[in-house]
């Protein structure tokens, strides 16, 4: 099955066209979007510039980390579901675009940071001296940067 026998899948179905037909549903489900996005990149901004040593000293890089760990990840679950209802108004559009693979391919490699950060450095944080977790945080900071304008593109190219 090819991307575009998917697409078009996508595109006939009723969700599609309730999206498209709306004129209210497709903004407002953006709307949540975009909130629930700035939700993830603010909570990630706070704790990549704790572990790279530039942000909030209220607390230790760890216990920023749990403290908006929640946030981070409600936000993205609001930001995942709402996505992927938005792909609903134009797959055909989306899966021909660019800077809509680029999005998905550095959200990929900004969730492999995530998980190599949490399973091999995240314990380092108690030596404050570790240069792992700073370099994890940069990382993170350029794939979320990366990952806001590519979205933005997206817009101005479908």
């Amino acid at each position: 099955m090819s991307i575009e026998t998917i697409a078009q899948g996508l595109a006939d179905t009723s969700l599609a066209t309730t999206l498209t037909d709306s004129s209210w549903l497709f903004g407002a489900v953006e709307s949540i979007h975009v909130l629930a996005l700035t939700l993830v990149l603010g909570s990630i901004t706070l704790v990549d510039l704790r572990l790279i040593g530039i942000g909030p000293s209220r607390g230790s890089a760890e216990q920023v980390l749990h403290r908006l760990l929640p946030f981070t990840l409600g936000g993205f679950v609001l930001a995942a579901i709402t996505g992927s209802v938005l792909i609903f108004a134009n797959p055909i559009g989306y899966s021909k675009n660019f800077f809509f693979a680029a999005k998905f391919s550095l959200l990929a490699l900004a969730g492999i940071n995530a998980l190599v950060f949490h399973i091999f450095f995240q314990r380092r944080l108690v030596d404050g001296a570790s240069l792992a977790p700073r370099i994890s945080g940069g990382v993170s900071l350029a794939l979320w940067v990366s990952i806001i304008a590519t979205a933005r593109w997206i817009g101005y190219t479908i």
